[in-house]
């Protein structure tokens, strides 16, 4: 059974940092697609870095909010997904989602709608 579970949520000031880290089960991480989307209260679900698969092209897309900001990583060895949030601001708070799909997530298809395989989320929040 397909599993990611998310974990590195929590409360953390403006200007700090977060690392979350996806854990990943019951598939070959190589041949999947893999992103961390958001979704804010009131708002929609929305990808803020995607990152192909191992033999895919390398690319890497991250949502204009979070560029330079972020970093997203994967440890195919391991299992794991890995976003580094730095520079963190009131407005990045939200439950951060670990997804993952077959098919291309990255550049303009990193896409909730798109994602077939999804982790519960972990709550981040960014406040004084």
């Amino acid at each position: 059974q397909l599993q990611l579970v998310e974990t590195g949520g929590g409360l953390v000031q403006p200007g700090g940092s977060l690392r979350l880290s996806c854990t990943t089960s019951g598939f070959t991480l190589n041949y999947y697609d893999v992103g961390w989307f958001r979704q804010a209260p009131g708002k929609e679900r929305e990808g803020v870095s995607c990152i192909s698969k191992s033999d895919g092209d390398g690319s890497v897309y991250y949502s204009d909010s979070v560029k330079g900001r972020f970093t997203i990583s994967r440890d195919n060895a391991n299992n794991t997904v890995h976003l580094q949030m730095n520079s963190l601001k009131p407005e990045d708070t939200g439950v951060y989602y670990c997804a993952a799909d077959v098919l291309d997530l990255t550049g303009a298809f990193c896409l909730a709608s798109l994602v077939d395989y999804w982790g519960k989320g972990t709550l981040v929040t960014v406040s004084s």
